[in-house]
Formats: C-alpha cells, structure tokens, sequence
C-alpha cells in the first residue's frame, strides 16, 4: 500500500467518454483563457491517428504498465521484510540492530523520492520527445540502486543506494506510463489504468514471500542482486514501449494554478494527504518487525502476513471503486480514511496473533480507500483542467509524509532486540514482553492519531468543496 500508490480503476473515469474533439476544444479554451492565439492551419489528421492505436499496441502497453507498478510499488511495499533484517542480530549492516527509525528511513527516503519525484519527472515528460529515455534512464538508475544495495556493509551505503538512488530511477520510471498512457484508450480508460495499477498490489503479494526466501537462503546481498537484475531484464523493454504522441501532455497542465491554490480544500487536501502517507506507511514498515519481535512468528510467516495485507488491499481498491460510484467519492474517502485510523486505534494496541491477523485485514482493506479514490476526487474537487497538476503536487506533498512518518515511529520505539521470548498458544510469553509491546502500543496510538487527523482533514475538504460550489449533495 505503499504505496502505493496509487490511481485506481476511477482515476480518470471523469474524462473517459471524451473524444478526441473535446480535447482539442479544451485546449481551445484553455489557449483562449491564457491569451494565446490557436492556429487553425494546425492539422489534426496526425493527432487523429495517433488517438486511435491499434489493439495489439494496447495490449503491449497494458502489459507494460503492469509489470513497471509490479515492481516499482511492489518493491515499495515490501521494504518491511529488509527492515526486519537490517534490524535483526542476523544484519550484515553495521550498527543497525534493533534502530528502526534509522533503517526505516531507507524504506521511506525511497517511497518518498517515487512520489514525490513527479513535481520534476512531469515537467520533464513535456520537454523530452523520446520519452522512451526518461524510462530507461529510471530503470537503469533504479537497478543499479537496488544491486550496489547488495554491497553495503554501513548504514549510509543504504541511504544511498536503496534510498536515494533506488528513488529517482523509481519515480522517473513510474510516471511517464501514468501519464501518457490514457491518450492510447478511448472508453476504457478505467480499465486501463486500472489493469496496470493493479500490478502494485500483485508486486507485493508475489515478491514478499519471494525476497523472504531469497534472504533466508542465499543470504540479503544475493537477493537484493537477483531483484535488481530482474527488474533490469524486465524495465527495459517495458521502457521501449511507451511513446509520446501529439500534444497530449500539455506543460500548461503541468504548475499548479494560483486560483486553485489559494482555495482552503487545496490548503488542507495537501495537508491531509501528508498526513495520511505519514500514517499509511507504518503498518506496513512494522508489520513484520512486531511479528517477529512480539509475536515471535518466523521471517518467513511474517512475509506472509505482509502478502495477505497485499492481497486483501488489491480486492478493496476495486470494491471500495464501486461502493462509492453508489454513495460518493469524497464519503467514501472520508469513511475509509476513519476507519482506518479507528482499526489502528483498536486492533493493533497489546494486539495477540489473533487480533493483529485481524489488524492486517482490517487495515488493508481500509486502507486502500485512501489510495483508491484520491485521483479520482482531486478531478472533482478541482476539475479535469486541474488535473495532472494538481495530481501531480499532491504526490509530492505525500512523497514529503512518507519520507517523515515511519522514522518517527522509529524513534518511538526505540532500540529493542528481537524475539525476546517463545510464544505460547495460549497467548502469553514464556519472558516479559511487556515493556516492548508498550513502546509498540505508543507507535499505534501515534499512527491511529496521525490518520485520524488525515480523516478530519479531507471532511473538511468536502465541506469546503461544497460552499465553494454553493451547494451541498449528499452523494459527493
């Protein structure tokens, strides 16, 4: 769920009936807006073509798309399975047992750099004609951040190679197929970007029970060199896919409007938006480590409750997609981001096997909400016209929340060691485990709140929307 993620089956479900017409009397409108004159000599029989590819081009770039979120939010998403052994007494890393925070932040400079590289990767995408190269470029510098991650032998070899470069190869690959691809689809564009977002949740649910293994047998170095080699082979032709056609990713789309910005919805979507990738991430960091650590399950059943929060996270997004086509984008979002705040607040605290299986259930399906319906009410909110640029800052700003959020759970929990007793079927530890699951029911109740606060947030937006527009739905 990182994630995530994400944009979803409704993403751009506003502007799937458009033609190829009303896109070129949008950008009309929006040249005679900006005092620009439209040359009517232009000819559109090139753009026409390029509007209507054929299937098998289609079919191509849906494969693509797939396999790019497979491993780019795949690999996103299961960075707590690393965590549990950087921190472990099994480390190969010097000085990181037991520091989560400053392991975490490895994970999330990573997540943080993906999302938050599209306030620089769109711009770029209207400036460079071949975009092919801004995608090989990121899976190049991509697989080589998780490969000379094999190497490191100190904490700050992680930061640079897992966190940083691992980032900017990721975001630079991940978002030029998000852009461009909706221009090859016509009424399917929901189920376009739809089928290749749901690559993420399959990347996740397939590649933590694999790197698990991969770690338990042939040690993080030859894992970490398998996974980059794989998405190498797998990038590049990915990255040969994708082309620019047209003018169908206009630069004026690109910078957020100021009349926008000055709104009070714009003000606290951002803020909800950090806040609720700060919280997001956290489960997902700390799932495996409080499994191992207080529950005393095994790295490899720790990967495989990661697998299940993945799995159970890819089914809500479509079901949360069609509950709220029914009762309001905007009321569902505000609903799932609540209630997630609410499962963390009473599942996770002191949570026995039982329970926290139930947590991991619970939060993934709630979870998803967030991530499922964002894109999709930032079109309504703002409008089509505000879009991409919109969209575009927002990820930025949760690129900013995931970057902060995990860390400072980190720093909540503080130094502890691993599995410090059996567990037991009736529930108890054969040691005292108290103190350890204290330091973890503060990191729940900081979680729950910074989602709660994310929750308020965006009913705020709703409410600010709607006198804004002038007039309240309740179905919205």
């Amino acid at each position: 769920m990182a994630a995530t993620e994400d944009i979803t089956l409704q993403e751009l479900h506003v502007s799937s009936q458009h033609r190829l017409e009303e896109h070129a009397g949008q950008a009309n409108l929006e040249d005679t807006m900006q005092g620009k004159e439209h040359k009517p000599s232009e000819p559109l029989h090139d753009e026409q073509e390029e509007w209507m590819p054929s299937r098998k081009y289609q079919t191509a770039l849906l494969a693509a798309g797939f396999a790019m979120t497979f491993h780019v939010i795949g690999i996103n998403s299961i960075y707590g399975i690393f965590q549990e052994f950087y921190t472990s007494p099994a480390t190969n890393i010097k000085g990181t047992q037991g520091q989560d925070a400053l392991v975490s932040l490895v994970g999330t400079i990573g997540t943080g750099l993906t999302w938050s590289g599209s306030i620089f990767v769109n711009p770029l995408i209207t400036r460079v004609k071949h975009i092919q190269w801004i995608m090989l470029s990121g899976v190049l510098i991509m697989s080589l951040g998780i490969f000379l991650a094999s190497f490191s032998t100190e904490l700050w070899h992680l930061y640079l190679t897992q966190a940083l470069v691992y980032g900017v190869g990721a975001s630079l690959y991940y978002f030029p197929i998000l852009a461009l691809t909706p221009a090859y689809f016509d009424q399917h564009r929901g189920f376009a970007l739809g089928f290749i977002l749901s690559g993420s949740s399959v990347g996740g649910l397939i590649l933590s029970p694999v790197m698990s293994a991969l770690i338990s047998h042939l040690g993080v170095g030859w894992a970490l060199r398998i996974l980059g080699i794989w998405n190498l082979v797998v990038g590049v032709p990915v990255s040969f896919v994708v082309k620019k056609r047209g003018n169908v990713y206009n630069s004026r789309r690109t910078r957020v409007d100021l009349n926008v910005a000055k709104r009070g919805a714009f003000i606290w979507q951002a803020f909800g938006a950090f806040l609720q990738a700060g919280g997001n991430v956290v489960p997902t960091y700390f799932l495996t480590t409080y499994s191992v650590s207080v529950l005393s399950y095994s790295s490899s059943k720790a990967s495989l409750l990661l697998s299940i929060n993945n799995a159970v996270n890819s089914v809500a997004r479509i079901t949360m997609g069609i509950i709220a086509d029914r009762v309001g984008r905007q009321n569902t979002l505000i609903v799932s981001v609540i209630l997630s705040a609410i499962s963390v607040l009473t599942l996770w605290p002191f949570a026995p096997r039982p329970r926290f299986i139930a947590f991991i259930v619970s939060y993934g399906v709630l979870a998803g909400g967030y991530n499922a319906l964002l894109p999709t009410t930032i079109a309504e909110v703002y409008g089509v016209q505000h879009y991409t640029s919109v969209n575009g800052f927002i990820y930025f700003i949760r690129g900013m929340g995931a970057l902060l959020g995990a860390p400072l759970a980190g720093v909540i929990l503080g130094s502890h060691q691993r599995g410090l007793g059996t567990y037991t079927p009736s529930g108890t530890s054969a040691i005292d485990l108290h103190m350890l699951r204290t330091k973890y029911n503060q990191v729940a109740m900081y979680d729950g709140a910074v989602l709660l606060a994310a929750g308020l947030c965006v009913a705020y937006v709703r409410w600010s929307d709607a006198r804004y527009k002038g007039r309240w739905q309740w179905i919205a």
